[in-house]
C-alpha cells in the first residue's frame, strides 16, 4: 500500500516535471521567435530549409510538450482523487505514473536533442 507520504511524493514529482517541461515550452517559444527573425531577412535557400525544419520541429515539440503536461495535469487529480476517497492510489495508477514517467523521460530527451540542433544552428548562423 502506498502512504500518504508517497501519494503526496509522486504529486511532487509531477509538478516538477510540468515545471520542466513549462521550462522548455518558454525556451522553444523564444527559439520560433528568432527564427522568424532569421527567416525574415535570408535567401540562403539552404538556410531557409534549415530554418523550415526547425520550426516544424519545435511546434511538433511543442504539441507533445501540451499533450504530456495535460496528461500529466489529469493524473496528478487521480492521484488526489484516490488519496481523499480511497486513502491510497490503486495498483492502476502505480502503474500509469510509471508510464507517464516514461513518457517524460523520452520526451525530455528529444527536447534535449533539439535544443542542441538549435543551438548548432546559432553557432553556425553566427559565423556565416
Amino acid at each position: 500500500m502506498v502512504t500518504a507520504t508517497e501519494v503526496g511524493q509522486l504529486a511532487g514529482e509531477c509538478n516538477l516535471w510540468r515545471g520542466i517541461l513549462r521550462s522548455f515550452r518558454n525556451g522553444f517559444i523564444k527559439y520560433q521567435t528568432i527564427l522568424l527573425q532569421i527567416a525574415a531577412g535570408q535567401d540562403n535557400k539552404d538556410v531557409m530549409l534549415e530554418i523550415e525544419h526547425l520550426h516544424n520541429q519545435i511546434y511538433i515539440q511543442l504539441i507533445n510538450i501540451h499533450d504530456l503536461k495535460q496528461e500529466i495535469k489529469k493524473h496528478v487529480a487521480t492521484i488526489g482523487a484516490e488519496r481523499s476517497l480511497l486513502g491510497r492510489m490503486t495498483d492502476y495508477t502505480l502503474a500509469r505514473h510509471e508510464f507517464i514517467f516514461d513518457e517524460y523521460q523520452r520526451l525530455e530527451t528529444g527536447l534535449h536533442i533539439l535544443s542542441r540542433e538549435f543551438d548548432r544552428f546559432m553557432k553556425y548562423m553566427s559565423q556565416a
